[in-house]
């Protein structure tokens, strides 16, 4: 006899199981993770910009890193905006895809003119100029940004596949950054000889290497999201109004992403500090070689990359998220300690053999960098990547609870802490570099080392690392979703959304 279907039969779609879990081929995940990928091909290029700031608007070192401070807080301001506009949305192009295309579309043009119009201007307008640019650049930055995480609720709720976004944005990210850290001092070594970092051919060169990536990159994650991004995937599978009061209620209860936000912005407040201008002091000036850096990312580039994969594919995906953040955080907080202990009582000049080329020399100094650097690649890999699919399992969470489906508060509640904690995270390298006599410039090959240079290097690239990790620990004991009490809510919401399309059938 032939089964009865009593619910609609999309709902017997190849993505659904009868119980309610929907589920996406890897690739679509991988694909989506793009888009992370892509937003942070602009973080990076806008790491490089407190030079061209100093070297053409005409500002100094404190207001340049006073600057990218402020433009962090107002990304985060324009966050609860964009994110009740997610809400709101739901059309024929998806509830997600047009803020990723608007969101690049203004990434891609208001970074061309803040890089190739500003120093063309008359000197006395070149600051209000970039600063209006740069309100602009970041109001497209926050677009896209928001759906990276208010989109992960609707692409699975299988508890054992969400955990994989966070590996492959794992793999993306160290990916990306090892290859661009190999790539863009080469870049700027081949234009010393106009200025190099603070060359405007230098940071047009930048800018079209991340406008095409970046457009690359968000092409991939939009055609990965189309099947899900459909009504029946969002939340309770129908349309809910959500207003003001309920916005509010969220903040007020849901002690999941209150948790959350406390753990990701300490997290990513440590990790931003170790900006590109304090890895440029570390290498070329500490250890004496421009070219070191990228020699020695180039080693542990794929290394890196299989033990990230690996440490979130299996923590995550067997334990759970919040035991992996926990692994995670205490994992790096040994081998961050291990690390700082090494800058601050080896001798990182024993690192290569050639400053000039950056040829490697393998000491003790070197090898024990190398494998440190891989381990911890895995352990911050868990608790700077899960925290994105862990904001799906909060929107789930708030679902069960009040029967409110609001990703686009999720995500934007996150990004707003998150980027109003991690906006300070320039200003403390401006203020070290400031302190150690540097307030002109960025500290580069040649400059005296000093002790004090040393500490305040190694404090940003590790020591802000470790006390996020140690927020982390705070954080996670006091988050209520851990891996049992997810069944019993995808549970409950696949209930939910079973009786509501067997309403609309």
């Amino acid at each position: 006899m032939a089964k009865t279907r009593s619910l609609p039969d999309k709902f017997y779609d190849k993505d659904y199981e009868h119980n309610g879990i929907h589920r996406v081929p890897l690739w679509r995940i991988a694909g989506y993770a793009l888009n992370n990928t892509a937003t942070n091909v602009y973080l990076m290029m806008m790491n490089y910009a407190t030079y061209y700031l100093m070297g053409w608007v005409g500002v100094g070192m404190m207001v340049a890193s006073s600057l990218t401070m402020m433009m962090r807080i107002w990304d985060g301001v324009t966050d609860p905006f964009v994110g009740f506009m997610v809400d709101k949305t739901n059309g024929k192009f998806g509830k997600n895809r047009p803020f990723i295309v608007i969101g690049q579309i203004i990434l891609c043009v208001t970074s061309y003119i803040a890089f190739h119009v500003t120093h063309k201007l008359p000197q006395g307008v070149r600051f209000p100029f970039y600063v209006v640019v740069l309100m602009v650049y970041y109001l497209g930055y926050t677009c896209q940004c928001v759906v990276t995480k208010s989109a992960q609720s609707c692409m699975t709720n299988d508890p054992k596949q969400r955990p994989m976004f966070a590996s492959f944005d794992g793999v993306f990210n160290t990916l990306l950054f090892a290859i661009l850290g190999i790539i863009i001092p080469r870049i700027a070594d081949g234009y010393t000889d106009v200025g190099g970092y603070a060359s405007t051919q230098f940071m047009h060169t930048l800018w079209l290497m991340t406008a095409i990536m970046s457009a690359c990159f968000t092409t991939i994650a939009v055609i990965s999201i189309t099947p899900k991004d459909r009504p029946e995937f969002f939340g309770t599978g129908k349309p809910i109004k959500v207003g003001i009061k309920d916005y509010w209620d969220t903040l007020k209860n849901n002690r999941a992403i209150q948790m959350l936000v406390l753990s990701a912005s300490t997290d990513k407040l440590g990790s931003s500090a170790k900006s590109s201008a304090v890895m440029v002091a570390m290498f070329a000036c500490i250890a004496g070689s421009n070219l070191l850096q990228s020699n020695v990312t180039g080693l542990v580039t794929i290394p890196s990359t299989i033990v990230c994969f690996l440490f979130i594919s299996f923590f995550a995906t067997r334990l759970g998220q919040r035991k992996a953040m926990l692994i995670g955080s205490v994992g790096g907080l040994v081998i961050n300690g291990a690390l700082a202990a090494l800058w601050l009582l080896g001798d990182p000049t024993t690192m290569t053999s050639n400053p000039a080329t950056g040829a490697l020399n393998w000491g003790y100094f070197l090898i024990l960098y190398l494998v440190l650097t891989i381990i911890a690649a895995g352990f911050q890999g868990i608790s700077g990547n899960i925290v994105i699919p862990m904001t799906a399992d909060c929107a789930d969470y708030e679902v069960y609870r009040t029967g409110k489906y609001v990703p686009g508060l999720m995500g934007t509640l996150f990004s707003f802490v998150d980027k109003l904690v991690s906006s300070f995270a320039p200003m403390v390298a401006g203020v070290m570099f400031s302190m150690c006599g540097y307030t002109d410039h960025n500290p580069v090959m040649g400059d005296p080392v000093t002790p004090g240079l040393r500490g305040g290097v190694v404090f940003c690239a590790y020591g802000m690392i470790m006390i996020g990790l140690v927020c982390n620990l705070i954080a996670m004991k006091f988050y209520p979703l851990t891996k049992e009490k997810m069944e019993e809510i995808q549970d409950e919401v696949a209930q939910i959304k079973m009786k509501a399309m067997a309403e609309n059938a």
